[in-house]
């Protein structure tokens, strides 16, 4: 199946990273964040991407050009420039680096790939969250709702650890993963091709324009997702993943 994956944002709210290259290419563990969703999508087998790209989409370009020439070892003829490569060890992904222009909106960034989505269900993501969601019951939800649209819906983390008191004493401190009320659009949503008609042009917005449409029209379900998920929207958000990888337990790395 066909996964979309919106990367051409500017990535403002992370500035300190996102000068010099798009918010899906800031790094956790020296993987880029692209990188590590795409590898939650594989992990289901899922391993056809249409990336769009905007800010800065030279470096996503060359990101998967070099990941594949400089996978495994090698051997350079100095005198004839002739490369042979041995044991090259790379992801069986085929990726497709769509420019989707600098100015386009979500949704207007999904129009100008429907062309290359054919007539199929497909999927589609943000270039900058993780998460545990299972792929699989997403879809079987998605199919089974009818709908032309599934978003899912999660849970987004506490912004601060709480207290646990008695009386006037504190008995402890706790963190808690995700916040207790509430659900937001996790961004990891299933499409059929009917959604073209809810996409006008470059402006429009894949958030208030066609989800709310297809909301307002009855086509838009909703799978809750009670496990990890997390944005990163500051480097306060950057910081816990790249702690969490380094933990060597991070909950969104499902496989091997």
């Amino acid at each position: 199946m066909n996964v979309v994956i919106l990367a051409g944002g500017m990535g403002t709210r992370l500035a300190e990273e996102t000068e010099v290259r798009p918010k899906p290419m800031v790094e956790i563990g020296g993987r880029p964040i692209l990188w590590h969703i795409m590898k939650h999508y594989a992990h289901y087998g899922h391993r056809d991407f249409l990336v769009a790209l905007g800010y800065k989409g030279e470096i996503v370009k060359r990101f998967f050009l070099d990941y594949y020439t400089l996978n495994g070892s090698l051997t350079v003829r100095m005198g004839s420039g002739k490369i042979d490569y041995h044991r090259r060890e790379c992801e069986d992904w085929s990726v497709n680096l769509s420019e989707t222009g600098l100015e386009t909106n979500t949704g207007g960034r999904l129009l100008r790939l429907m062309p290359s989505l054919g007539t199929s269900t497909f999927m589609l993501t943000y270039g900058d969250g993780v998460s545990s969601i299972d792929l699989d019951a997403l879809l079987r939800f998605h199919k089974a709702t009818k709908k032309i649209a599934t978003v899912t819906a999660v849970r987004p983390p506490a912004r601060f650890g709480a207290l646990v008191l008695e009386g006037p004493r504190v008995q402890r401190f706790t963190e808690k993963p995700q916040a207790g009320e509430g659900w937001i659009n996790g961004g990891y949503l299933v499409f059929e091709p009917d959604v073209a008609r809810y996409l006008k042009d470059d402006r429009t917005s894949l958030e208030k324009d066609t989800l709310e449409r297809l909301a307002a029209d009855g086509e838009l379900a909703a799978y809750r997702h009670e496990g990890f998920w997390q944005c990163v929207d500051t480097m306060r958000d950057l910081r816990q993943l790249r702690d969490s990888w380094d933990s060597g337990n991070p909950p969104w790395k499902l496989w091997p």
